[in-house]
């Protein structure tokens, strides 16, 4: 068996983990059922470790980081989803935030599936150390808004779910979350900037240009302005809440855009990812 079939298998091994996760952490949030909740965390736990060794062994197979096509980073993409997860709602408190997460990461390697999983050699522009900088710090700070975006999400629900003692244990309160949604953001925002940053060195370095207005450089661009509005009205004027919860939700429909939405319908020198 060579490497690229080990990944294959391993991919496949991952996704259908993912979806259990998912599955269990919605039992969880419906039936109000500590042990779903809890095999759930287990579940998403194994499920990223082996995503981990399906990474680490394509990446032995391509003799290169898999962060250079689609399937390539749609996958590290849910990667990064999984493990800011895993980091920053690792506390029994905030289990209930996997409810509105792992499906986001089970519908974006249910799109890395649907992408070609062949391996092609680096064209010119992407063979160089930048890579490496440039794309993981955008799978750290996408990964970063992926979870505040289950996170918003389960803040304009928060109203709705009437007051147990099994809530009181397993859902955050919304001041809380609010606070957990903003520490989230503000570390995504500041690997976002670092991706804008990098992706203009690299530019300069392959092109020579700092900036060319892109499409996708564009679209990136508009979401760090989203973000960087969002805290600025956080800082300034106290913004929080259900307008933050929305700028939240606005700044990672931004995110998914730029990804996807540039790559499949805007004609874009970055369209290999």
């Amino acid at each position: 068996m060579n490497y690229m079939q080990a990944e294959t298998i391993l991919f496949v091994i991952t996704a259908i983990a993912y979806l259990a996760s998912a599955v269990l952490y919605i039992l969880f949030f419906a039936l109000k059922k500590e042990k779903p909740g809890e095999i759930a965390g287990y579940v998403l736990l194994g499920a990223f470790i082996v995503h981990t060794v399906a990474l680490i062994v394509r990446s032995i197979g391509a003799g290169r980081l898999p962060l250079s096509n689609q399937y390539e980073f749609a996958t590290s993409f849910a990667w990064g989803i999984a493990l800011s997860y895993l980091f920053f709602a690792r506390k029994k408190k905030y289990r209930a935030l996997g409810t509105f997460v792992a499906p986001v990461i089970f519908i974006i390697i249910g799109y890395a599936a649907m992408q070609s999983r062949e391996v092609n050699e680096l064209m010119p522009a992407l063979q160089s150390n930048w890579l490496f900088i440039h794309v993981s710090t955008a799978i750290i700070s996408y990964g970063s808004f992926g979870v505040a975006f289950g996170g918003s999400l389960m803040y304009l629900m928060r109203d709705r779910i009437h007051e147990t003692e099994f809530t009181r244990h397993y859902f955050p309160d919304k001041e809380r979350l609010d606070v957990l949604n903003y520490r989230i953001i503000s570390f995504g925002f500041l690997f976002l900037t670092l991706v804008i940053v990098t992706g203009a060195i690299w530019a300069q370095k392959a092109w020579g240009r700092y900036w060319t207005w892109d499409p996708k450089e564009t679209w990136s661009l508009v979401t760090w302005i989203i973000y960087a509005i969002y805290l600025h009205l956080r800082i300034t004027r106290g913004w929080r809440g259900k307008k933050a919860a929305w700028f939240a939700v606005i700044g990672f429909i931004c995110v998914i855009f730029t990804y996807i939405g540039v790559n499949t319908w805007i004609p874009s020198i970055h369209s290999y990812a």
